[in-house]
């Protein structure tokens, strides 16, 4: 697996600090964007938090999540969490080391009392001493917020006095683009009260409890006020794979008003997919995702190949960018006048956006948002394997179309690949295996991208050309 390497910078340790007027939570921030550019200890906001206990109970999940491994053996690092203010809200954001778990909180403006929420996205340091101080927030401690550093402190330090550099592995980056792809086929399947939710979670194993827990996909119905197991996929089911997975959800369970789970539609003859998990508290929502089954993250389902095959997805996005301003919700019918551009166009370039994590997608309001990471967009195209190997076998000449049929000539053997009402069938043995469930082969890539370049008049080696060197940063 590649490595990159991600350095987060801090003024100070993040904490929980005692002052005149009572404790401060201080979040510390490394290396943001912001409406003015980039700035290395951005501030977000400044007031109080109107559920404390809450808050802290909701950050400590997030936090869990980023610290965690559900599957191989746990490890010594893990990422600091994502904070993005969209101008009315706070989002948290995580992904479990394993990429097969990702965490949000939105403190809505309800949860927050204080100056007005500024535009941007940094990371937060979460460190052990900040954890325990956030277990021990009462339900009627008055808790202050500052996300980011007071403008004196910044000009009072000679350089940041915390600094933390930790692997950054291929398949966490690809995570953030396969979620905003994935989540989009969701619709809302089941709402339970809190009772229920209280219920239905803590009967759930937990990580360890049972290593048998976690083999096949496990399939809950909507029965009444309340979920029923089943052992197979039926219309109107939701995939609930590696259930222990939702353990870190019980750091909130005594403040949920509720709970909301997300998922595609799926019928008698359905495999595993993801499913959403949403949490509702008082002036906030906590959502866990949870990719098709335990041993498999998010960075594997190849969602976005497709957009990232057609040439002109490259330049919609550069367009579609220059417009987004952190918004709490994109409208696409929106920014489909603005640009020009069809909804099919707009969805497909954030969803190239999504690749640099330039974008998200909240299950709740069923609405892409903005933020950004460090991350360029081209980023994806260049350390996706199967379509840096798409783009090999188009360079070395190895398609050859014949009407709805097609050969790829690969060494000594070749592959045919057909298409039929729209979706691409292949001869391959990963096509064999994941029936499309995991994204299009390197065979139906290739073909997708002669063929497109084709339709625009330009050869395949133009295409290829252009796809994987003019990607915007």
């Amino acid at each position: 697996m590649t490595q990159a390497s991600q350095t987060y910078a801090y003024l100070r340790p993040s904490a929980v600090h005692r002052t005149a007027e009572g404790r401060t939570l201080s979040l510390q921030t490394s290396g943001g964007a912001t409406p003015a550019g980039q700035e290395a200890h951005p501030r977000f906001f400044q007031g109080f938090l109107a559920r404390p206990q809450v808050a802290a109970a909701g950050l400590l999940c997030v936090a869990d999540v980023a610290a965690a491994r559900y599957y191989q053996p746990p490890r010594t690092a893990w990422l600091d969490p994502v904070v993005t203010g969209n101008g009315n809200r706070l989002r948290f954001e995580s992904f479990s080391g394993c990429c097969g778990v990702y965490a949000r909180l939105d403190m809505l403006g309800d949860a927050l009392d204080g100056d007005d929420i500024g535009h941007g996205t940094t990371n937060i340091d979460v460190n052990n001493p900040l954890r325990e101080a956030l277990i021990r927030v009462g339900p009627d401690d008055p808790l202050y917020l500052e996300v980011g550093p007071e403008a004196l402190a910044v000009t009072t330090f000679d350089g940041p006095v915390v600094e933390k550099k930790v692997p950054l592995p291929d398949r966490w980056l690809r995570g953030f683009a396969e979620t905003q792809v994935i989540t989009p086929g969701f619709d809302l399947r089941a709402e339970l009260s809190s009772a229920e939710a209280v219920r239905f979670l803590r009967s759930l194993p937990r990580p360890g409890a049972s290593r048998g827990a976690s083999r096949g996909a496990r399939w809950v119905v909507p029965a009444g006020g309340s979920l029923r197991a089943t052992t197979r996929p039926v219309p109107g089911a939701v995939c609930l794979p590696g259930p222990e997975r939702l353990a870190a959800l019980t750091r909130v369970l005594r403040h949920a008003t509720g709970l909301r789970i997300h998922g595609p539609a799926v019928t008698t003859g359905s495999g595993p997919v993801a499913s959403a998990w949403e949490v509702r508290l008082p002036g906030m929502r906590l959502t866990l995702t949870l990719s098709p089954d335990a041993s498999r993250g998010f960075s594997g389902e190849g969602g976005v190949l497709d957009a990232l095959a057609e040439e002109e997805s490259a330049g919609d996005a550069e367009l579609v960018s220059v417009l987004l301003a952190w918004e709490p919700t994109v409208d696409i019918a929106d920014l489909a006048v603005q640009c020009g551009l069809t909804p099919r166009r707009v969805r497909a370039a954030l969803t190239r956006l999504g690749t640099a994590g330039r974008v998200g997608y909240d299950v709740a309001e069923a609405a892409y948002f903005h933020r950004e990471l460090p991350y360029d967009t081209g980023w994806a195209e260049r350390h996706n394997p199967r379509l840096r190997a798409a783009h090999a076998l188009v360079e070395a000449g190895a398609v050859h179309l014949d009407g709805e049929l097609a050969t790829v000539v690969v060494d000594d053997h070749f592959h045919r690949v057909r298409s039929a009402e729209g979706r691409l069938t292949c001869t391959c043995r990963w096509w064999a295996e994941y029936r499309g469930g995991r994204g299009p082969c390197k065979h139906a890539l290739a073909v997708r991208i002669v063929r497109r370049a084709e339709s625009h008049g330009t050869t395949a080696a133009q295409h290829t050309t252009s796809t994987t060197t003019g990607a915007p940063r």
